[in-house]
């Protein structure tokens, strides 16, 4: 069996969560033990494959940019066929095998439609349209996006296949011996570039790592970070005063970023929020290993990747009760109602004051990423291609 991938958006060099997961499904594709099927990727031109690719992997260098999909990718299903597509992101070609595989991330969109410009809906409307039409299997990452699909497609359940993402445990710089461990991380005089040190006595950061949009609740995140360092400073709270706390909010701007800088700009602690934009892979495992706390607060999520890689670090995570969150979390973070500015200071005040609490959620989160692998998503995945009964 001959299986096509669409991988024009594995290997980015500016990944978000979508190319993240093609990237790491396609790379554990390889490491599988199969010689029943050929693979054969789609890339850009121009891209490179920073892993190795076994000898039924094949590359397929597809040139120009515009339309890619729809003309490029589509010329290309008549000119040399195969026996399935998968599409992992992005959108089906009009040109395509009858049996044609894609993933659909989240509806978003569709719930929090003021969360994105309405050329984005439009964007976003059409490719899932096209994906329900013409696919005969659609993967997604969570129950809670097949259920949505269900609510407002009306898709046959049999055609949903929930595959959850992963973690790639392999990148973990924590010791799961080490629970205990977790009072406010360990103690260090050395700050990195954002400010950083760990220990008391020193400063401490709440991460967030994510697209800088509305739909991620960063104005909301802000605000309950300025209440809580409010109560911090007025010494309503026993914590020390000579604390120095960052809210550290990595990533690119998305939709509504105007209004987040100007609520940035505004606060009484603007000077305690740093932007260092999108980050490397490198220095993103930094941040995670310098976090005291990982917030998450989005208003909607289709999975929610950023939280199982916090874990993975030994991070105590705040997020949502709502969408895919509460499911990926389970009971290894703290749950709050994303548009409820109390409840996230609350849970900050939470986990700086309880040293037992952060203890628990640390052991909680290693516990939970035992539900979660790349390697498991690569083989539930290569079910779905090839089982065909």
């Amino acid at each position: 069996m001959k299986i096509g991938i669409d991988a024009s958006r594995a290997f980015l060099a500016e990944k978000t969560g979508t190319e993240e997961y093609s990237h790491e499904l396609i790379r554990h594709l390889a490491q599988l033990e199969n010689s029943e099927c050929e693979f054969v990727l789609y890339i850009k031109k121009g891209a490179k494959i920073d892993f190795e690719l076994p000898h039924n992997f094949l590359t397929r260098e597809i040139g120009g940019n515009f339309l890619w999909t729809q003309f490029h990718l589509s010329l290309e299903m008549i000119k040399r066929k195969v026996d399935v597509l998968f599409v992992p992101s992005h959108s089906i070609p009009i040109v395509h095998p009858s049996k044609t595989v894609a993933t659909i991330h989240g509806l978003e969109f569709k719930n929090f439609p003021d969360c994105y410009s309405l050329k984005s809906r439009i964007i976003l409307e059409i490719n899932t349209l096209l994906t329900i039409f013409f696919a005969k299997k659609i993967v997604v990452p969570s129950e809670n996006t097949g259920r949505d699909l269900i609510k407002y497609y009306k898709v046959d359940l049999q055609r949903i296949k929930v595959i959850n993402h992963g973690v790639d445990k392999n990148e973990c710089n924590a010791d799961r011996t080490q629970t205990a461990d977790a009072v406010l991380r360990h103690p260090s005089q050395e700050g990195n570039q954002y400010g950083c040190t760990q220990g008391r006595g020193g400063k401490y950061s709440i991460l967030f790592i994510g697209r800088l949009e509305k739909r991620k609740n960063i104005i909301g995140t802000v605000n309950a970070f300025d209440k809580f360092m409010g109560e911090v400073e007025s010494s309503k709270v026993p914590l020390a005063k000579d604390m120095k706390i960052n809210l550290i909010l990595a990533g690119k701007a998305g939709f509504g970023f105007e209004e987040i800088e100007r609520k940035i700009f505004g606060s009484s602690y603007k000077k305690n929020i740093v932007l260092p934009g999108y980050v490397s892979e490198k220095e993103k495992r930094r941040l995670y290993s310098d976090a005291d706390v990982f917030i998450f607060p989005s208003l909607c999520e289709g999975f929610g990747i950023p939280i199982l890689e916090a874990m993975s670090y030994g991070v105590p995570v705040i997020t949502s009760s709502s969408s895919s969150l509460r499911e990926v979390a389970g009971e290894s973070a703290l749950l709050v109602d994303p548009c409820n500015m109390e409840e996230i200071s609350t849970a900050l005040m939470k986990l700086f004051q309880d040293e037992d609490l952060r203890k628990k959620l640390i052991k909680a989160g290693y516990e939970n990423l035992e539900r979660f692998s790349w390697e498991k998503c690569a083989e539930e995945t290569l079910k779905v291609l090839a089982d065909w009964k």
